[in-house]
């Protein structure tokens, strides 16, 4: 993952680190490769800010300018602020995993202040566009069995509101057979989703017609190769259908999932089942999609109402 060649202790205390994500956090492989990334780029800019290499008794020895030169860093690079908050709370896991294995402590890193991060508004597609990427999902593909595979995730993401993440750690095991099924999101929680027939179908195709035949404790969602389908290749194929349909860059994976909540809320829904169904743990997450919905409906008023056309 990095060119640096690392001390043995760091290399030793990463190596644990990730197993104690894996074994006593149950940190999702997305999240833990994500943790794994910015602590590798984090140690390369200590390398250059220190000239060598960091020990673990350098990285223990950093103290809060240390840390703020980061910061800078990586706004001078154009890091988004939103990729940054998320970098800092991956340090701080680590060195709470130094503290709690014994290795040492530091308490400046618990002192950095997170960015202030806007407050955005989530970006869901219209309903029709929504149902024009299903529509589209495999239009470009020489093999059937890779189309179906994409009109699967995407009508599990649009159809039960997940998390790519969270889609993509699925096993074959655990795909829905009936009308709900229980996801592992963030923090471990589990929740119980709807299913509905559609999603289930999409689904059975392509395990159907997929050549690696997933089974048991294998990956549900494959990769060209019958390896577990990672993110970056899912936003890819999603990405290709954007550009087929002349869709905004927000029409992303994501996306479908911001696309749920909205079309829910605008159907009727109320906001502690959307919460629930989406796995938020608190309700003012998901009270953004108030501010969606209250948006669509203004456009729909300003564009429609006489008296707003005087």
């Amino acid at each position: 993952m990095t060119a640096i060649t690392l001390p043995q202790d760091v290399r030793e205390a990463i190596a644990d680190w990730r197993g104690w994500l894996a074994n006593e956090r149950r940190a999702s492989n997305h999240t833990t490769e994500n943790y794994l990334a910015d602590l590798y780029a984090f140690l390369g800019f200590v390398k250059d800010h220190l000239g060598d290499p960091p020990t673990l008794r350098d990285l223990l020895r950093l103290n809060p300018r240390d840390f703020r030169s980061w910061l800078a860093r990586r706004s001078m690079d154009g890091m988004a602020k939103t990729s940054t908050a998320r970098a800092l709370s991956s340090l701080r896991n680590f060195y709470r995993f130094l503290e709690r294995s014994g290795r040492g402590q530091n308490a400046a890193v618990q002192s950095i202040r997170n960015p202030r991060l806007p407050q955005s508004t989530p970006k869901p597609l219209a309903p029709d566009d929504a149902m024009a990427v299903l529509e589209n999902a495999d239009a470009w593909q020489d093999e059937p069995w890779l189309g179906k595979r994409n009109l699967a995730l995407f009508t599990l993401l649009y159809g039960c509101g997940l998390r790519i993440s969270e889609a993509l750690d699925l096993n074959a095991n655990q795909r829905p057979t009936g009308d709900s099924m229980v996801i592992t999101g963030k923090g471990n929680k589990q929740r119980l989703v709807p299913v509905l027939p559609i999603v289930r179908d999409a689904i059975e195709d392509y395990v159907r017609t997929c050549p690696f035949a997933p089974n048991g404790d294998d990956p549900l969602f494959l990769g060209a190769r019958g390896k577990r389908l990672v993110a970056q290749v899912a936003q890819r194929e999603m990405r290709k259908v954007r550009e087929l349909l002349n869709l905004p860059d927000t029409a992303t994976p994501h996306a479908l999932r911001h696309s749920f909540a909205t079309h829910l809320l605008a159907g009727g829904g109320d906001l502690r089942t959307i919460q629930d169904l989406l796995g938020h743990a608190s309700l003012s997450t998901t009270q953004r999609y108030t501010a969606v919905d209250t948006e669509q409906l203004m456009a729909v008023y300003n564009g429609t109402h006489p008296r707003a056309r005087r």
